[in-house]
């Protein structure tokens, strides 16, 4: 959620971070407005609250024709009193219910523009030269025996699909190394629910322009997550905070759902769109201060994963129009895709600022011992698309593919996956 006293303070910076989202930057006003009116109906409210207790008090000494015209005003301030209060709730609804409309303020620098206007900040790693046909990720993979979208999509349907054998083993290698990594930087490991609250689900931003993408349980009224960044944001929902010892670290690992609503016909063969996949996600809870040092931090640990796997792999900063709600910067990692001869987003981290924690009621407690909002970032760390980018990269003229150092450890010191034959 927006910061309110920033939004009456600065207007002008709301509104460019609206018209630099593309988005409308006239909902300023209208929070403004909202904010204006429920500020002078609780005035309003507190005003004639304090009349009625003070006539309380008076009712209580006098007698007589005296008594009589208090309580007839005390009656007539009790249901002035009521309305008032009604109308106070009603403009504070309408308040907030304007401000979760406006998306987090864009951090200074960040791109213009839409989803083609991203900055490449960096090229890390060599590209491979093949010199043999180049397969795709689903032929190596189904050559492996380790993918096997036909049964998805018999048991489950499109975009479903199964990892079977050293598909399986592999990304579970993945994930375990992701897990390892994170610890080593002072995260906690966390298996998280996959179903959350309404509330928390829309803390976290993801049930305003594309709540499309979620999916829904009306029976139970519980969201599925498409990031276990949802869950661990909810963890400390309502708490106060003590970050004295630096920031609190967690590393999630779930399942994910996604329905790619809007997706029709994109990225349709294999499994880099999928409606189910795994991850481990870095979760920061961390100060205003710190939040952009935490932010180059959680980069650098998603791109020492990608050179444990030997990816080559390109940094873009994201453009404002292409940021999620909740986000004031956004980094992609993209690693290089030899079928398509392309850049495919592997990891993404964002920062948040205090969107997320003011939403779900977050603190830290100051020096001076009064609270405030803190700052939340996530990024990813292993999820199951890399096994697209590790296949088709390190394959060889065969079929098989070789196994980077890095990820030996995890699948008993396996060199090369072989073709099945």
């Amino acid at each position: 959620m927006i910061d309110l006293r920033l939004l009456r303070e600065d207007p002008d910076l709301v509104r460019a971070s609206q018209t630099a989202r593309g988005d409308d930057p006239h909902l300023v006003d209208q929070v403004l407005d909202a904010d204006a009116r429920r500020r002078s109906a609780v005035t309003e409210f507190e005003t004639l609250r304090a009349e009625q207790k003070s006539l309380g008090k008076l009712v209580a000494k006098a007698q007589g024709d005296e008594k009589h015209a208090l309580l007839t005003r005390g009656k007539h301030l009790a249901e002035q009193v009521k309305a008032l209060q009604s109308d106070a709730e009603a403009a504070e609804a309408a308040a907030t219910e304007l401000s979760r409309k406006i998306s987090n303020i864009v951090e200074e620098g960040v791109p213009v523009g839409g989803e083609d206007d991203y900055v490449v900040l960096k090229h890390v790693g060599e590209r491979p030269a093949f010199d043999f046909p180049v397969r795709d990720h689903l032929e190596l993979g189904e050559g492996l025996a380790a993918i096997d979208t036909e049964r998805g999509a018999k048991v489950s349907g499109a975009r479903f699909y199964y990892l079977t054998g050293i598909g399986a083993r592999l990304e579970l290698a993945l994930l375990n190394a992701a897990v390892d990594k994170a610890m080593s930087a002072g995260f906690t490991p966390v298996i998280t629910p996959t179903l959350v609250k309404p509330e928390v689900m829309a803390g976290t931003g993801f049930l305003g322009a594309h709540a499309d993408e979620v999916y829904h349980l009306p029976a139970d009224d519980l969201y599925l997550v498409g990031t276990s960044e949802v869950a661990l944001a909810g963890f400390h929902q309502g708490e106060i905070l003590d970050l004295s010892a630096g920031p609190k670290r967690y590393a999630g690992w779930s399942a994910c759902y996604r329905r790619e609503a809007g997706s029709y016909g994109k990225d349709t063969r294999g499994i880099i769109r999928v409606h189910q996949f795994h991850k481990v996600e870095a979760f920061s809870w961390t100060t205003v201060e710190d939040a952009a040092d935490e932010h180059r931090r959680i980069l650098g640990w998603e791109e020492e994963m990608l050179a444990l796997a030997e990816l080559p792999y390109r940094v873009i900063d994201t453009a404002a129009g292409d940021l999620g709600s909740s986000a004031a910067r956004k980094f992609d990692c993209e690693a290089w895709l030899p079928s398509q001869e392309r850049y495919l987003e592997l990891t993404s981290t964002s920062n948040c600022t205090t969107f997320q924690a003011r939403r779900l009621g977050v603190r830290e407690r100051t020096a001076d011992g009064s609270t405030r909002a803190v700052a939340t970032l996530n990024g990813t760390l292993a999820t199951t698309r890399w096994l697209v980018a590790l296949l088709e990269n390190h394959q060889q003229a065969d079929g098989s593919v070789r196994v980077p150092e890095g990820l030996r450890p995890y699948l008993g010191g396996l060199e090369v996956l072989e073709p099945v034959r």
